[in-house]
């Protein structure tokens, strides 16, 4: 498994055990380039992460989709190893009361 796969794994691990609704968009020439690796929605917010391995940098396509993302209320997110382990506080700030 490449570096990048592990974080996926490791993320999609995490969004399992905490029940949260996400999807991997397949890739192939079909859909817009850019679309993060992860997207999904919790507690009525959209949500986008894309998986980056050792620090790994976004592309500008990358970049212009969170920023998209962002704009239009969702929240965008770029996770890699050292920062993986806080998806679970990230989503539960998003719990309502």
């Amino acid at each position: 498994m490449t570096p990048e796969g592990k974080v996926k794994a490791k993320l999609r691990t995490m969004l399992d055990k905490l029940g949260i609704y996400y999807f991997m968009p397949a890739t192939g020439g079909y859909g817009r380039s850019g679309i993060p690796d992860i997207i999904g929605c919790h507690n009525g917010v959209f949500f986008a992460i894309e998986c980056k391995a050792n620090g790994g940098k976004t592309t500008a396509l990358q970049d212009r989709e969170l920023k998209r993302i962002g704009e239009a209320g969702g929240l965008a997110l770029v996770v890699d190893e050292s920062n993986v382990a806080s998806i679970p506080a990230w989503f539960g700030v998003m719990e309502r009361s």
